[in-house]
C-alpha cells in the first residue's frame, strides 16, 4: 500500500471532532504540521508544528507521509487580546545540518533527509 500524504482536516471535520468541547483555546500536536484554525464556533485550535522533525513517514493508523517542506524549527505564540485568543505561528532557522549529520551517524538516513529538507526522500 502506497503511503498517503497528510491532509489537513476540513472545517466540517474539525467541528465534528470538537463535539461538545467548549474550550475557547485548544492546543494540539503530534502531526508536526503548523496550523491555526478557528472552528465555526469561534474556538481557536493551534498546532505549533515541530521543533525537530519537519517530515516523517508512519504506518499508524495507516501508511502516511507528513512534510512541512522546510527544515526550520517551529513554535507558536498564543495571546489573549480584547477578550479573544490570537496566535502566531513562527518558523526559526537553526543548525539543521548538524542534526542531519547526527541522524546519519545513528543510521537514520530517512531522518537525515527530513531534517535537512523538511521532506521525505
Amino acid at each position: 500500500m502506497e503511503p498517503a500524504n497528510f491532509r489537513a482536516a476540513t472545517l466540517p471535520e474539525i467541528d465534528a471532532r470538537l463535539g461538545h468541547v467548549k474550550a475557547e483555546l485548544i492546543a494540539c500536536g503530534h502531526t508536526h504540521v503548523p496550523r491555526a484554525v478557528r472552528a465555526s464556533s469561534g474556538q481557536l485550535i493551534v498546532n505549533p508544528g515541530s521543533v525537530g522533525l519537519p517530515a516523517y513517514a508512519d504506518i499508524h493508523p495507516y501508511p502516511h507521509v507528513v512534510e512541512t517542506g522546510s527544515p526550520n524549527a517551529r513554535y507558536a505564540i498564543v495571546e489573549r487580546r480584547d477578550g479573544g485568543w490570537t496566535s502566531r505561528l513562527i518558523a526559526v532557522p537553526y543548525d539543521h545540518t548538524a542534526m542531519s549529520a547526527l541522524a546519519l551517524k545513528h543510521q537514520r538516513p530517512d531522518w537525515a533527509h527530513a531534517l535537512a529538507t523538511g521532506r521525505m526522500s
